[in-house]
């Protein structure tokens, strides 16, 4: 089923990873105040990734972007500049793959201070920041792939509190907070499935947390899949537990009218129960499950099941047919349409689904692109997508070739398809790399006024005309950069689940994702300008 290539490809993402009719709301209101920042990845509580303020950068100007500073990583091992910076007041808030949070001036690149993670719990591995901040008054609040969840003082770095949301070995955090009444609201996930066959599989429980800004307290909890029971063995002698799984990738969102916070879900490690493949609607104050609407059903993976040499036996959903992978790590889109409160959201099967925000009932359904079963939902949907008040944008990864689609809020009618350009992996520092060079749109998408922005695994980061789907600039990031911090680094893949972040006439990517094209140098942080 895979060649060595495409098997290489399959198992290195899913490591590195280890997201007609009139529409009656106006596009998503500049903050008064402030209305230039980003304050987290969804950039608002309804998930809109989209910066109604920006006014330099426009339709007729996009193409003038250039590049104004680079911000470098030294290379450790296979950690990648993963974090999509939160900009507030003009300062900028990011982890790095080295272990260390930033804060920038969003100008210059110029460090106005560091924190160490490592100074919590020392002797824990992993201690980088895959996920996003939040930045709320004088308080910026992140996770790290150890699991726990920070607030820092905004202002120097100083830690507030530190707290781990699970005491599973293997648990971590790729969803990036929200912050709404006082409290915040997270994902957490694991490393359990890339597992090894004589590993004890699986014991972690996906689920969904809420905690007082203010301490740190967990205020709830909502697991995705029951207690994880003993039921036999592997193969290999291995204990084998079921269910387990259904961890939380994505980030939320919510609807501050009615205290809801949606988020989706991932697939079953092993076993069948709980909210796999699912979209949650959760009471905001209580955890109480408002609705719950699951897309796919069984779904049974890990990733085991794409290596042909593992021991037979050992992927129970290749034997059944629901070895799929097709979770949900999208960012939901809240968005009104005559009245009623919608939530859109992506899949890995392709299909973006709209369903109502009080009910959970669909409304529409576009299926996008179809990627094959078991291939790490390689052509679906990924990380989210973006409204700016007259219509949804949403990518699509490696669907020979990925895509950015414009739709109709009211119907999910296609208004504009722009395909991953077909000469990306001939030209530019990719071009090097034809056998690993990919056309796949993964990041999230981000919107201003009249454009699109839309980074690709060819290395590209590229703007796209929000009124036809026209590509306005490209920029090759596979190239190497000195530093404005004195590090030399390289680009490659502009692939990570965070996008462009667009404040004030500046355009921040992270490159530095799958494919490496070879790096042997850090990532690396870019700023574009007019």
């Amino acid at each position: 089923m895979f060649g060595r290539r495409r098997l290489t490809v399959l198992i290195g993402f899913l490591a590195l990873c280890l997201a007609g009719a009139t529409v009656s709301a106006a596009a998503p209101a500049p903050e008064r105040g402030h209305g230039a920042d980003w304050p987290s990845w969804q950039k608002d509580l309804a998930g809109s990734r989209h910066n109604a303020a920006e006014r330099k950068i426009t339709e007729r100007t996009a193409g003038e972007l250039k590049l104004k500073w680079a911000f470098g990583f030294s290379k450790i091992g296979m950690f990648t500049s993963h974090s999509q910076p939160a900009i507030v007041g003009g300062t900028m808030y990011f982890g790095g793959p080295d272990g260390l949070f930033y804060a920038l001036d969003a100008k210059t690149g110029a460090t106005k201070w560091t924190f160490e993670l490592r100074t919590v719990d020392p002797e824990r591995r992993l201690p980088v920041v895959r996920n996003s901040p939040v930045v709320v008054g004088d308080r910026v609040y992140f996770g790290d792939l150890r699991g726990y969840m920070y607030a820092l003082k905004a202002g120097t770095g100083a830690l507030v509190w530190a707290n781990r949301l699970d005491e599973h070995a293997q648990a971590l955090l790729t969803s990036s907070p929200i912050h709404f009444a006082g409290r915040l609201f997270v994902g957490v996930s694991s490393n359990e499935s890339s597992a090894a066959a004589d590993y004890p599989c699986c014991t972690f429980r996906g689920q969904f947390v809420s905690l007082d800004a203010a301490t740190g307290k967990v205020l709830w909890r909502h697991y995705t899949v029951p207690e994880p029971q003993a039921v036999g063995t592997w193969p290999s002698g291995a204990t084998r537990f079921e269910p387990s799984g259904a961890a939380v990738w994505a980030s939320p969102s919510i609807d501050p009218a009615t205290g809801t916070v949606f988020v989706g879900t991932g697939q079953n490690y092993t076993g069948t129960k709980g909210d796999s493949d699912s979209v949650l609607a959760l009471d905001a104050f209580t955890g109480k499950v408002r609705w719950k609407r699951q897309m796919t059903h069984p779904d049974t993976w890990r990733l085991i099941c794409v290596d042909p040499s593992a021991p037979p036996g050992h992927c129970p959903g290749m034997e059944n047919g629901t070895a799929l992978d097709y979770d949900i790590g999208s960012l939901g889109n809240i968005f009104t349409v005559k009245g009623r409160t919608l939530i859109g959201i992506g899949q890995k099967s392709g299909v973006y689904h709209v369903l109502d925000a009080r009910t959970g009932e669909f409304v529409w359904q576009r299926q996008l692109s179809k990627p094959e079963p078991n291939d790490l939902g390689q052509g679906g949907i990924l990380w989210g997508g973006s409204y700016d008040g007259e219509r949804l944008y949403v990518a699509t990864n490696d669907a020979k070739p990925g895509a950015l689609h414009a739709l109709d809020p009211a119907t999910g009618a296609l208004l504009w398809k722009t395909p991953n350009p077909a000469n990306g992996c001939a030209w530019g520092g990719s071009a090097q790399y034809p056998d690993e060079c990919i056309l796949a749109n993964r990041p999230a998408v981000t919107t201003t006024p009249g454009v699109v922005y839309e980074g690709s695994a060819d290395g590209k980061m590229r703007a796209y005309s929000a009124r036809d789907g026209r590509v306005l600039w490209e920029y090759d990031t596979v190239r190497e950069y000195q530093g404005v911090n004195g590090i030399t680094a390289r680009g490659s893949g502009v692939s990570a689940a965070g996008g462009a972040v667009v404040v004030d006439g500046m355009v921040y990517i992270h490159s530095g994702y799958h494919p490496d094209y070879g790096n042997d140098k850090g990532h690396v942080l870019l700023a574009f300008g007019l």
